[in-house]
């Protein structure tokens, strides 16, 4: 009888149901045909697809019934119902369980039993394809899961059976469930006692099925061996849900003290509700808990530590002994309100401790701020600690470095030419130089060089509009200069149409004039703004000498060439070097010879707009899309490219080489700020804004600073990708060339505006403050506040009690004297939120009102 031509056509026709019908029927013979000529038939049906094609998927169910059904051994089974080109781990869970099942019915116990096993190793995550296979298999026959996590973590993961009581799989894996791995992960949406893993484990334990002592104790062993808040969150709920009694927490009472120094918050509290509720911890164990709280970083666990303790002190004055070392802790929270009530609570107690505990709180004084140190002086050490130094003195300002030096000379060999690129400014710079000054000084090898590196290449450049980018006008050039070119004049074809930045614009017609000056064979033996300095700066005297070398090679200088080498030279004049510019008889030569530096005044403002109109910043009823406007005012030079730089059109257009734009103007930062800021504000289309190299080289350029200086350092500040950010203030502020007030009013609008967080500005504030920025800061801070203090019957914002405290901490630090009328009124309302109290502490400082008590 021909078994095979039917289980072939069966299998071909995806008939999974038929097909296992048809296989139950098989004689052994029969089964031992199929199973000899299913590789074969695997091979002819994955020949009809792709290799990334998924279509053998469709035939999975019916060579896996197939396959269960007629093979021999059960490693042989199990290998062949997972293969990865008919069963791939993205397919989804198995739909064929119940026909795999039937056609394994009549296998021995033990075979059975041997592939329930072999699946249950090969699980490797609890969703795994062979999961539900396993877990029937392990039901069928009984036997005892092998020990795998996954398993338990698949269990779990799937829903549990209507009585949970009646699973074969409960007594094996239910001690597993506390100490798998990913069970607890794969449990953590659970919340509802009456339905899930939640409710059926809460009702086994109800009817007796389960161990409500052994649930309890699973749930302490599982806190006990650690994992994140995640982990453990669905066995704080059971736990909580099984409501030990006072009586069963007593009994545990040394395993939940274990808990309380590390556990993740919510183990934590639901240790310390269970000790408190079962009133018989010793001495010992209740000084261990106070200590294992306060410590903790979280202001929650700490505030319930100190009432933990406050109560039990009140209730027994003998244990007043035991809470210097816990209170001493807490004098360094990084909560003003934790120390002040810890203060408050070593105040209060202070007659019933002993000597020993009054000295350990004398030496932890220095950790409070001065006028809580003050106080727990009084109380402590007589008032002597309230002359004592300061915990902390802040250092000097780190001198500033050198603000240039020497740049690079250009590049002087085309191996060089071709390998450099344009991944910085510098190397733009030198690259272009190089290339000017090779091509003057011998065209002809040059061209010998480069021409074999170009010759076939891709024309691809050419097929685009518009060349937006530097490197597509330098493939131009060096095409042009060794005769590779696909089109001619293309400094004209290809210079875009569309609105481009100032800045941009400078270089690509520094560019293509370069171009064009290579297609009419009229180069100069060299570039004119080809910096000297890092700053970006051009040296008078070497502009000079620059224009007496193209002079006496009878060349002419480069339009744009010529306007940047202006935009670069130092504010401060050099007369010599002027002189010798008037001795020249080119045109070029007078323009340098009259050249001052012109001055620009900058004016920025901050603009919302909704519905297509531009509303006021503070209206935040009509706050959607806020925008920096930056505008500019100079005299006219009568030079297109430099009147068009110092303009600063309110729409800049495309910002390719963004960050190059500081050195193009290193005489003129607040105007080159002023082009950053329409890219300081985060836009969802954009991912990088403005960065502290830039912020560096403003820092480092030369000029008035104002508005858009310091918006662009505020935003970089609060950015905290960027810690390098701190440098950059604290170099402009050691130069005494930092706008601080100006920065701190930035920094409320961009807080406010949400496009810094408070908790990252604190963080480069502090850090500044912390290395000798702190007057600085403290300037900051104070014009910030009455932009970021809500008005009456406003949230708050998050972080600002904390911004409130680092204000206090710089204004001590710097000796700040002066009230702030938005700190005084808010200092003035009801409340004792830990804002007020931060408020009201700054203002006493302000006005001389320390809070030393006399």
């Amino acid at each position: 009888m021909d078994h095979w031509g039917e289980i072939e056509k069966l299998i071909v026709a995806r008939r999974a149901d038929r097909l296992a019908e048809r296989v139950k029927a098989l004689d052994e013979q029969g089964r031992k045909e199929v199973a000899a000529r299913l590789p074969e038939l695997l091979k002819e049906l994955r020949g009809r697809f792709d290799r990334w094609d998924d279509g053998l998927v469709d035939y999975g169910s019916a060579l896996r019934v197939a396959g269960a059904g007629t093979f021999g051994g059960a490693a042989a089974v199990a290998s062949w119902l997972y293969r990865r080109d008919f069963a791939p781990q993205w397919d989804g869970p198995d739909t064929d369980v119940a026909l795999v099942l039937a056609v394994l019915a009549d296998r021995p116990a033990a075979w059975r039993a041997d592939l329930a096993e072999r699946l249950v190793l090969r699980m490797r995550v609890p969703d795994d394809r062979g999961m539900e296979l396993a877990l029937a298999l392990l039901r069928e026959t009984g036997i005892e899961p092998p020990p795998h996590e996954p398993l338990v973590a698949g269990w779990v993961s799937r829903e549990p059976p209507r009585s949970l009581s009646d699973d074969p799989l409960l007594d094996h894996l239910l001690p597993r469930l506390f100490e798998a791995q990913g069970v607890g992960r794969a449990l953590q949406w659970e919340k509802q006692p009456q339905r899930g893993w939640l409710g059926a484990l809460l009702r086994a334990a109800e009817s007796g099925r389960a161990k409500r002592e052994s649930l309890i104790d699973g749930c302490v062993r599982r806190f006990l061996l650690g994992g994140t808040a995640i982990d453990l969150r669905f066995f704080v709920r059971l736990h909580e849900a099984l409501d030990p009694s006072p009586a069963e927490a007593a009994a545990r009472a040394r395993d939940y003290l274990r808990l309380l120094p590390a556990s993740p918050g919510p183990v934590a509290e639901l240790a310390v509700k269970r000790l408190r509720a079962c009133g018989e911890l010793g001495a010992d164990d209740l000084a261990e808990a106070w200590e294992s709280l306060l410590f903790r970083p979280e202001r929650k666990l700490v505030r319930a530590g100190m009432s933990w303790l406050d109560r039990s002190v009140r209730r027994a004055p003998e244990l007043a002994g035991l809470i210097a070392a816990p209170l001493a802790s807490a004098f360094a929270a990084d909560s003003a309100e934790l120390q002040e009530k810890a203060v408050e609570l070593a105040v209060a107690h202070a007659a019933r401790m002993t000597e020993e505990g009054r000295a350990t709180l004398r030496e932890a004084i220095e950790l409070l701020p001065p006028h809580l140190g003050r106080r727990a002086a009084t109380a402590f050490a007589g008032g002597s600690v309230a002359e004592a130094e300061p915990a902390f003195v802040p250092p000097p300002l780190p001198a500033a470095p050198e603000r240039a030096v020497a740049f690079a000379p250009p590049i002087e060999s085309v191996e060089e030419l071709v390998r450099d690129g344009t991944r910085s400014w510098q190397a733009w710079e030198r690259r272009l130089a190089g290339f000017v000054a090779l091509a003057a000084r011998d065209r002809a090898g040059v061209v010998a060089e480069l021409r074999p590196r170009l010759i076939g290449g891709p024309h691809w450049t050419y097929h685009l509009e518009s060349w937006d980018q530097v490197d597509q006008w330098f493939e131009g050039a060096t095409r042009s200069l060794t005769g590779t070119a696909a089109a001619q004049r293309a400094w004209l074809r290809y210079m875009p149409k569309s609105r481009l930045a100032a800045p941009l614009r400078l270089l690509l017609h520094r560019a293509a004039e370069i171009l064009r000056a290579v297609e009419e064979d009229t180069l100069p033996p060299l570039l004119l703004a080809t910096p000297t300095h890092s700053t970006g700066h051009v040296a008078a005297a070497e502009l000079v000498r620059r224009l007496e070398v193209i002079e006496a090679a009878g060349a002419k200088p480069l339009a744009a060439d010529l306007q940047q080498a202006l935009l670069r030279l130092p504010r401060t004049p050099d007369p010599e070097a002027m002189r010798r510019a008037a001795r020249l008889t080119s045109g070029a030569g007078r323009i340098v010879a009259a050249w001052t530096c012109p001055e620009v005044a900058i004016e920025l403002e901050w603009r919302c707009s909704h519905g297509g109109e531009d509303h006021d910043w503070h209206d935040r009823s009509h706050h959607h899309d806020v925008r920096l406007v930056p505008s500019a005012t100079a005299a006219p030079t009568g030079l297109p490219l430099v009147d068009l730089m110092l303009s600063v059109p309110e729409h800049s257009g495309d910002a390719e080489h963004r960050a190059w734009w500081p050195s193009m103007l290193p005489s003129h930062r607040e105007v080159a700020a002023a082009y950053l800021t329409s890219h300081v504000l985060r836009r969802y289309w954009v991912e990088d804004t403005v960065g502290p190299e830039q912020a560096r080289e403003l820092a480092r350029a030369e000029g008035p600073v104002g508005t858009a200086f310091a918006v662009v350092l505020a935003r970089v500040l609060g950015d905290p990708r960027l810690p390098e950010s701190v440098d950059v203030l604290l170099e402009t502020a050691a130069r005494d060339e930092l706008p601080a007030a100006e920065v701190g009013r930035q920094t409320g609008l961009l807080v406010a505006g949400g496009e810094v967080r408070m908790i990252d500005m604190i963080a480069g504030l502090e850090a500044a403050a912390r290395r000798g920025a702190h007057a600085h800061v403290w300037r900051i801070a104070a014009t910030a506040l009455p932009t970021l203090l809500p008005a009456p019957g406003e949230r708050p914002r998050n972080g600002l009690a904390a911004f409130v405290a680092l204000a206090a901490a710089a204004a001590e630090w710097s000796g700040a004297r002066g009230e702030i009328p938005e700190v005084r009124a808010m200092a003035a309302r009801r409340g004792g939120s830990g804002l007020l109290r931060e408020i009201r502490r700054l203002h006493d400082l302000l006005t001389g009102d320390d809070g030393q008590e006399g």
